[in-house]
């Protein structure tokens, strides 16, 4: 079979086709063949030397998402069936770059019907990231107020909706181009990023899923209540800046 690997890290470049031994699904494994899979800031990240990667790991195949079928059951799997539609993310161990991967049962889950296998594939990594920075880390409830920075992209629209079903109040920065898209799958207020500060549209917000950073993370600040939370993908937010505006909230 055909895989996309990398010898060496550096840039697009280094990507090379190869061809591969097939694997074959062992105990508690599935093999699936790949019909597409996604690109994720990780994966050119891997590719550039990231993630405590070294040259002694390499070849390497990149990629974490993937959908596509089940093409065997290996011994002791219960709950998929060759012929099975699945979407998965994989761990850092394997890429699905790749024609067939290999797919432990606990990584996949059956693709929903009205998705093709392209949409299925962009689920999961975006999907995950999402649904730990709202619940898992934030913890959003019902009733709460959130505010989502970048609503418009990958893991920005998954959280919109995924705080929207939760019943959650969901306001989000994008630009002004977005804001029709981000109001029909949920959004309770779009603020365009370019005219307007959200700092002076919006206040009492229990929960900031930051996805920007820099800048943005420093001001968001501001419209936290008392107790409220910053979760961000782009590193901790500064223990300082929560310690003076804990101390703002005081006075």
């Amino acid at each position: 079979m055909e895989a996309m690997r990398i010898h060496e890290f550096g840039g697009p470049d280094v990507l090379q086709r190869d061809d591969v031994q097939r694997p074959a699904a062992g105990p508690g494994e599935l093999l699936v063949r790949v019909a597409a899979a996604s690109v994720n800031p990780v994966d050119f990240k891997m590719r550039a030397g990231g993630y405590s990667r070294q040259q002694q790991d390499l070849p390497i195949t990149l990629g974490r998402d993937l959908a596509g079928t089940v093409e065997q059951v290996g011994p002791g799997v219960s709950g998929f069936s060759t012929g099975d539609e699945i979407f998965a993310l994989l761990g850092r161990d394997r890429g699905t770059y790749a024609e067939y991967v290999l797919v432990k049962p606990e990584e996949a889950a059956r693709k929903p019907k009205n998705l093709s296998f392209i949409e299925a594939a962009a689920v999961p990594l975006a999907g995950l990231t999402a649904w730990q920075g709202l619940f898992d880390q934030g913890g959003l409830a019902a009733g709460q107020r959130v505010l989502i920075h970048g609503g418009a992209g990958g893991v920005g629209h998954l959280a919109v909706q995924f705080a929207k079903a939760h019943g959650a109040f969901v306001a989000t920065t994008a630009s002004a181009q977005d804001a029709d898209y981000l109001r029909g799958i949920g959004a309770d207020e779009v603020i365009d990023y370019k005219n307007q500060r959200f700092e002076d549209e919006l206040s009492g917000m229990d929960l900031v899923y930051d996805l920007i950073g820099g800048e943005t993370q420093a001001r968001s600040w501001d419209v936290l209540k008392p107790g409220g939370i910053i979760v961000s993908t782009l590193g901790e937010p500064s223990q300082e800046e929560a310690g003076a505006a804990c101390a703002g909230f005081a006075t």
